[in-house]
């Protein structure tokens, strides 16, 4: 599981599985007590939660959102490919 960053305590991450054929560019969210499946493309929002509440899925959008760049460039760059926008 590649971490693209960390914020607050919450680590941002990819499985390094991401399916057959490949999802579309996401990031998971995770710390001890949640999780979160977030979408980039083509705005960034939530696509699962459990245990993160309504204020701070939407603290997870913006951070997201905010470090979005950043992001995909780490996705292009491990999957090697442009892969599904």
């Amino acid at each position: 599981m590649p971490v693209v960053f960390r914020h607050l305590g919450i680590r941002f991450y990819f499985f390094s599985n991401g399916g057959n054929p490949r999802e579309p560019v996401h990031i998971h969210a995770s710390r001890s007590d949640a999780d979160a499946k977030l979408w980039l493309t083509p705005e960034a929002r939530v696509a699962a939660s459990v245990g993160f509440s309504r204020r701070e899925q939407a603290d997870l959008v913006r951070i997201v959102q905010a470090r979005r760049d950043e992001i995909l460039r780490a996705w292009h760059e491990y999957f090697g490919d442009d892969g599904p926008v």
